[in-house]
C-alpha cells in the first residue's frame, strides 16, 4: 500500500479558490508508466515495490467559479469490482459508502448537486469513471445530477470505436448515461467552456486528449492531465508507455510546458500521489519543478 494522501488542498487563483482533491490511489507498474526510460534512471525518483508498482494518485480539481461549480475529471468512482481494483491497486474508499471524490468536495464545502460543469480530459476509466455511480439498486446514474458534461468530440468517437491495445481502458458506462440523458457536450478543438477556463488539444496519451487552462485574476494554470502525468515526466522524453503516440505526446508537452515556463503558470498534476501543484524551472537541459 502506499503512503496515505492528503485528500484536498485548496490555493487561490485570481478571484477563485480552487481545490485539488485526491480522488484515490494507484499503484501501476513503473516500466509502463515511464515508457522508454530505463527503470536505473525512473527509480531513482519514484522507488518502485516488490512488484515494480509506483505510487500514483488520482486528482481532480474543482473550481469555485462565478458561473457555478467547475470539476476537472472525475477519477475511478464507484462501479468497479474487487478484483479490478487489485490489478490496478487502487485506494478509493471514502466515508460510508462515497467515493473519495465526494468525500473531498464535501471537505470542500459542497456536494455533488452543486457542481455545474464537468470537463474531462479524456474518457479513460481513472478520468471519467466518477462521471456516474451505481446506486443501490444497481442503476447507473450521473453522478452529479444538476452538471453538463463536456469532452473533445473526436475523443468520443475514438473511446466508442476501441481496438485491443485501448479497449481495457474505455468503459460505455462512464459517459454512455449521460449521453441518453442529453447532458454531455462535445468540442470541437481549442476554446473557452466558461469565462476564463478552456481546454487546449493536447495528443498524444489518446488523439483528442486536452488539457485545461484557467484564468482569474491575472494568474494562470493548467490541469495537465496524462500529458505530463506527475511531477517525475516533467522531462520531455519522459513519456508513458500507455501513450497511443508518443512522439505526439513529445510535441504536445513541448510546446505546454514551454508556455507554462514563459508565464509562470501553476500546473496540477493529475497522477502525482505527493505533488498537486507546482510551477517549473529550466536548467538549460530540462524542465523541473521550482524549489
Amino acid at each position: 500500500m502506499s503512503a496515505p494522501q492528503p485528500l484536498l488542498e485548496t490555493r487561490t487563483l485570481g478571484r477563485w479558490r480552487i481545490h485539488a482533491i485526491q480522488a484515490g490511489g494507484q499503484q501501476l507498474d513503473g516500466g509502463a508508466m515511464f515508457g522508454v526510460v530505463p527503470k536505473t534512471l525512473w527509480e531513482r525518483r519514484l522507488p518502485a515495490d516488490a512488484q515494480n508498482r509506483i505510487p500514483l494518485g488520482m486528482r481532480c480539481l474543482l473550481v469555485e467559479h462565478e458561473d457555478g461549480l467547475v470539476l476537472i475529471d472525475t477519477g475511478l468512482g464507484n462501479k468497479e469490482n474487487p478484483k479490478f481494483h487489485a490489478i490496478y491497486g487502487v485506494e478509493n474508499a471514502g466515508a460510508e459508502g462515497r467515493t473519495a471524490l465526494e468525500d473531498g468536495i464535501r471537505q470542500a464545502g459542497f456536494t455533488p448537486a452543486d457542481v455545474r460543469l464537468v470537463i474531462n480530459t479524456h474518457l479513460h476509466f481513472d478520468h471519467a469513471g466518477g462521471n456516474t455511480w451505481c446506486n443501490p439498486a444497481g442503476e447507473v446514474l450521473a453522478a452529479f445530477p444538476n452538471a453538463r458534461y463536456v469532452v473533445q468530440a473526436g475523443e468520443r468517437a475514438y473511446a466508442e470505436h476501441p481496438n485491443e491495445r485501448t479497449t481495457a481502458s474505455y468503459f460505455l458506462p462512464n459517459w454512455a448515461p449521460i449521453v441518453a440523458a442529453d447532458r454531455f457536450d462535445f468540442l470541437a478543438g481549442n476554446q473557452e467552456v466558461v469565462p476564463g477556463i478552456s481546454v487546449r488539444l493536447t495528443p498524444g496519451h489518446t488523439p483528442y486528449h486536452q488539457s485545461v487552462l484557467l484564468e482569474s485574476g491575472g494568474e494562470r494554470a493548467c490541469f495537465l492531465g496524462d500529458v505530463v502525468p506527475t511531477s517525475h515526466h516533467l522531462p520531455l522524453p519522459w513519456i508513458m508507455g500507455y501513450d497511443v503516440e508518443p512522439l505526439v505526446t513529445l510535441e504536445s508537452k513541448r510546446a505546454l510546458l514551454a508556455a507554462a515556463h514563459r508565464e509562470d503558470w501553476l500546473l496540477v498534476f493529475e497522477h502525482d500521489a505527493a505533488v498537486g501543484f507546482g510551477r517549473i524551472t529550466h536548467d538549460g537541459k530540462s524542465y523541473r519543478l521550482q524549489e
